[in-house]
């Protein structure tokens, strides 16, 4: 039963298209049947077919040339039993004569536009075969049947019979299919048109229905599905664009996000003014969006509003939003694919062009060496002999290079009369490749006339010209006499090798590879040792960040660690370790991309129990567009307490995903910068932490003292210079009123005026060049106005967007400046969490410690790499840090005149201040003299008479023990390097320490660090013996020794042990060795911490 049925659409006022319906008159039925007429039987051996039925019929008839009767045949393009199971006699044949008739009766249907037509039973036939033919197939069986195991010769008789009756069959098989496949085609036609007609039908009755609702558009199907086509008809009498000559259709699907088109309306054949298109609407669609124009300026857009239609069973709107990601996501990686390609291809050109020129440099290098030779021994040439007589000569007089020859020599012809042997040191060719023979000279028996005379047989050199020699008394590097012809030499020609035009050119030629090969095996090393310091940077980088995720197990983790975008993760909670401790219920409130991402906030989880004791987990989808997870804990579903780290929320990185966190803009104002501007560690950290971040992908702006503009402030010209220092983008500010021409950064009591000046200057400039930094981070005393004047000022007139986070790295100078840049930073951070501890109760400090953080500073791995370092003897990792530092040790000691030998060595590098615990350093040298080890101090003293005291300690330490100490009191980088890699400790006895760089540069270096434990100190060393737990709960190993107290028992306790271990347990004190390089103390974890800090400050 076929029903007919439509359901119109209203478009309301908001644009959306509503259903409702209005029946056609398809009430009336058509009934259909199957007749088959069958034969009475088919022929002994035959298989009649299976009649198929169908639902559709042609209605021409059609008349066969072999037989008047019609039959219908079915639908199938292949109603006859398959041949696939049947026998080789079975195959033979496969029509039987039979006829199916088809019946088909019904009543004719009405629409719209009247009687589609009054159908009547008919019948049709197909003849299959003539009788004739039916009876030669038969008797082809039947023979067949009767003959297949007679012999073939009797098969043979009947060869041309039977080759017809396989002609007839093939063209009774081939007449067969073309009547199929004509009746298929006209069947599929037939189904088209009727198609076609109802289509016809139900659009008329649309266009009734809603041209009596005033409804200016419909569409066709009503129920719009993916991947399927719609016709949009608009009626153009009652749409803006009535008068209009052209109608053209402009959309999109999904809320205008994918896929636009742009089509023509054409007139459509219906009653009114109805004009339409087809559009094919894409599998991914779930709304369709579009207006009308005429193709220039006038629209109808549904009175602003514009034209939705819904799209039913395909994707909906989060899904959609996951497939766009998707798509992007593929199309970053083609887009990575091609700039790796693009990369790939830029640094082959640029090896090519490299390559080019140093062949052409090489080539130049060949020629000027060739001349050089030629004009050295156009100059020798005038002065060889072949003997001098007297004294020596060659048999045979007449050689060449590669013959053996003899040189005879009459010792007592000059200074060499007495002595007790005598040797030749001999080269070629103005000595090019120095000492090439050396050779002991024997009394000679043969010749008669040089009575005493000496002899030795040598090997002319290879492609030698020119021979050079002298006589000796003994061998190379042991002869103290020389008979060297009065400083000028002895030279002879080789008689057979006086080079021609052509041997010129080929030296050259020989020059030119050896340029090369020495070239390219430089190039080689170079890029081998570049790999692999990129490996162990990328792995050491990599292994940080693991720890950094996972240094708040205690608290809080995730599985998997590394979190992946369009993955879930689950998430592990601790309540026992915080403010949440013993509530009833915990809570998980989060997001991603640092609170910003497009969906919102997830709706609050209740948290489950975990396996793992008192830990709560809950499970979270992470989106494909994601860089960041976001998340707080909560004791209700509504709030009440929450656990926010402080205000600093917790943050974990997601990794592959198709966004990529937005850069920040910071801009660092310091007074020191290394290496440009360098007092102390905080031209270091303004240096190192700049660069940790750009690494991160974020714009660091470093303003400090090039020249690249002026500009005014009050009254007073500031030229400002810009270049790069270490990567970074720097400005210097240059004050044209005299204040900064000093010789160094800090000179006394001026200084408060000179960096307020400054402070004002570098605001001044940031307002002026319209710079919009996210985040000014101010260092210390001589920058610590900042914090004010732009919270008073600036952030009132322009720089409005920006957050100010001040940096103490040493309370001892400049506490009131520092306490006022507390009161108006937004986030305040020390150099360590201990010495922030140790602050906590100064008057400054205390008010605003709910903004105050510990932050550890670090060292920059590519100025500290033992691996890379030009100042050492012999390159070394961990892997090799055994052999890189004995050879280091053996330079020390030769540079310095101490007693070569494995000893133990202490390093000292330090300002000689009280800070610095002089009098523990002085203690320690003495106590590791006892101990049988090796002290090397560098360093000086601000104060003249602490300088004094160590110029005087130096004197007698050389006096008593001159091979076992040495007091280097000045600044010497390069030697700051090799006693850091030559010495086994290296030893900080602070009273004080913020932080402090020398340990962390010394594990680095695989030099063990003795420290007191007081800041920083405290942070970076865990003693062997006692800080095994503690080190765990940072994700390290223990990593030296440490010590309490500030007298004399307490460094013994340290050193003795140290010392201990090195004589005593070498090979595990090789491993502590190897495994303090491979802890990473640079910037990659405190980078990460103020790019956290950095986003807290920004939230408010």
């Amino acid at each position: 039963m076929l029903q007919s049925y439509s359901c119109h659409l209203n478009y309301s006022n908001d644009g959306v298209f509503r259903p409702f319906s209005a029946a056609g008159d398809f009430s009336r039925k058509r009934s259909r049947k199957w007749s088959t007429a069958r034969s009475k039987g088919p022929p002994k051996g035959f298989v009649p077919k299976a009649p198929v039925g169908t639902s559709l019929q042609k209605k021409d008839q059609r008349n066969d040339e072999e037989d008047s009767t019609s039959i219908s045949p079915p639908s199938k393009l292949d109603s006859r039993a398959s041949d696939a199971g049947s026998t080789a006699a079975d195959r033979e044949v496969s029509v039987a004569p039979q006829v199916n008739v088809i019946e088909e009766q019904g009543e004719g249907a009405s629409g719209t536009n009247g009687n589609v037509g009054e159908p009547s039973p008919t019948k049709k036939a197909v003849s299959l075969s003539s009788k004739k033919s039916l009876k030669e197939l038969e008797s082809v069986r039947g023979f067949t049947e009767e003959g297949k195991n007679k012999p073939s010769s009797t098969v043979t008789s009947y060869e041309k019979e039977e080759e017809d009756l396989f002609q007839e069959n093939f063209a009774l098989k081939k007449r067969t299919s073309e009547d199929d496949e004509n009746l298929t085609e006209t069947l599929r036609k037939l189904e088209l048109e009727r198609a076609e007609l109802m289509r016809k039908q139900v659009i008329h009755q649309l266009v009734e229905v809603n041209f009596s609702k005033g409804n200016k558009i419909f569409i066709h199907p009503e129920i719009v599905k993916p991947d399927e086509e719609i016709e949009v008809f608009l009626n153009r009498s009652i749409s803006t664009l009535k008068d209009q000559p052209d109608v053209i259709i402009m959309g999109a699907f999904n809320d205008w996000r994918w896929k636009s088109f742009t089509k023509k309306l054409e007139k459509a054949h219906l009653n009114g003014d109805w004009w339409s298109c087809r559009i094919h609407v894409p599998k991914e669609a779930y709304a369709i969006n579009f207006v009308f124009f005429d193709g220039k300026d006038v629209y109808d857009n549904n009175d602003k509003k514009d034209f939705h239609i819904t799209v039913e069973g395909g994707m909906d709107m989060a899904t959609f939003e996951d497939f766009l990601l998707e798509e992007k996501r593929r199309e970053l990686e083609e887009l990575a694919k091609v700039q790796i390609e693009r990369e790939r291809q830029a640094e082959e050109q640029k090896r090519r062009e490299e390559e080019k020129a140093a062949m052409e440099a090489d080539q130049a290098q060949a020629r000027e060496e060739v001349q050089q030779r030629r004009e050295k021994l156009r100059v020798l040439l005038k002065n060889v002999i072949l003997s001098k007589e007297n004294v020596c000569y060659f048999e045979p007089r007449d050689f060449q290079d590669g013959d053996l020859v003899r040189l005879f020599y009459k010792k007592s012809s000059g200074p060499l009369a007495e002595a007790r042997e005598v040797w030749v040191h001999g080269g070629h060719d103005g000595w090019v490749q120095g000492v090439s023979v050396a050779s002991r000279l024997v009394e000679s028996e043969d010749n008669v006339d040089w009575c005493g005379a000496n002899l030795c047989v040598v090997i002319v050199p290879d492609k030698a010209t020119v021979l050079d020699w002298v006589f000796a008394n003994g061998p190379p590097q042991k002869a103290s006499l020389y008979d060297n012809n009065n400083f000028l030499d002895f030279h002879a020609i080789v008689p057979k090798s006086v080079p021609t035009e052509l041997y010129w050119i080929e030296e050259e030629q020989r020059i030119y590879q050896r340029l090369q090969q020495e070239r390219r095996l430089r190039e080689e090393a170079i890029r081998v040792k570049a790999e692999k310091t990129a490996r162990i940077k990328a792995v050491t980088k990599e292994r940080t960040l693991k720890t950094f995720l996972l240094s708040q197990r205690h608290i809080v983790y995730t599985d998997p660690v590394d979190i992946k975008a369009g993955q879930d993760v689950t998430v592990y909670y601790n309540p026992c370790n915080t403010v949440l401790i013993g509530k009833p219920e915990v809570w998980f409130r989060g997001s991603f991309n640092r609170w910003t991402h497009r969906r919102g906030p997830l709706s609050p989880q209740k948290m489950l129990p975990a396996e793992n004791g008192t830990h709560v987990k809950t499970n979270v989808k992470v989106p494909l567009d994601a860089y960041m997870m976001d998340f707080v804990f909560s004791e209700k579903e509504d709030g009440g307490i929450f656990d926010n780290k402080n205000g600093m929320d917790y943050h974990i990185p997601v990794f592959g995903g198709v966004a990529k966190e937005p850069p920040m803009h910071i801009v660092h104002i310091a007074v020191e910068m290394a290496p440009i501007a360098k007092v102390g560690g905080l031209g270091d950290v303004v240096t190192s932490l700049s660069r940790a971040i750009q690494e991160l992908n974020h714009h660091v702006y470093v303003k400090d003292f090039h020249y690249q503009r002026s500009f005014p402030w009050s009254g007073i010209e500031i030229k400002v210079w810009s270049g790069k220092v270490e990567g970074l983008n720097v400005y210097f500010l240059e004050p044209q009123n005299g204040l900064f021409r000093t010789n160094s950064v800090y000179i006394g009591g001026s200084d408060g005026e000179r960096f307020g000046f400054f402070c004002h200057a570098a605001l001044e400039f940031l307002l002026q060049s319209g710079f919009h930094p996210d985040i000014i981070h101010c260092h210390d005393w001589s920058s610590a106005p900042v914090a004010w004047l732009y919270k008073e000022h600036y952030g009132q007139y322009g720089l409005t967007n920006a957050r100010v986070v001040f940096t103490i790295h040493n309370l001892e100078f400049g506490a009131p400046l520092i306490g006022r840049a507390m009161a108006y930073a937004d986030k305040a951070t020390t150099v360590s969490n201990t010495y922030s501890r140790e602050v906590a109760g100064n008057s400054v400090i205390a008010p605003h410690l709910y903004k105050f953080h510990g932050i550890l500073n670090g060292i920059d791995p590519d100025i500290w790499d033992p691996y890379n370092d030009k100042f050492i003897p012999v390159p070394y990792t961990s892997e090799e840090v055994v052999d890189g530092k004995r050879a280091a040790k053996e330079a020390l000691q030769e540079r310095l005149s101490l007693k070569k030998g494995d000893f133990p060595v202490m390093g000292i590098i330090t300002r000689l201040t009280h800070q610095k615990g002089i009098h523990l350093i002085k203690h320690a040298i003495w106590r590791t003299i006892e101990r049988g080890g090796q002290v090397v101090l560098l360093g000086s003293a601000p104060d003249p008479r602490i300088q004094q005291e160590f110029v005087d300690l130096g004197n007698m330490l050389h006096n008593v023990h001159h091979d076992r100490a040495r007091l280097c009191l000045t600044y010497d980088e390069p030697l700051s390097h090799l006693i850091y890699a030559g010495a086994d400790f290296i030893l900080v006895p602070s009273i004080f320490e913020p932080c402090g760089l020398t340990q962390l540069v010394a594990m680095r270096y695989g030099s063990i660090p003795i420290v007191r434990k007081t800041g920083g100190l405290y942070d970076t060393v865990f003693d062997v013996d006692h800080d095994i737990e503690r080190a765990k709960a940072q994700g390290l190993e223990p990593n030296g020794f440490n010590f309490e107290g500030a007298d004399q028992a307490g460094v013994d306790y340290a050193v003795n042990r140290a010392m201990t271990s090195w004589y005593d347990a070498k090979e595990w004190f090789d491993s502590l060795r190897k495994r303090v390089m491979e802890q990473d103390w640079s910037w990659n974890r405190p980078a990460l911490e103020y790019m956290e800090l950095y986003h807290a400050a920004r939230k408010y």
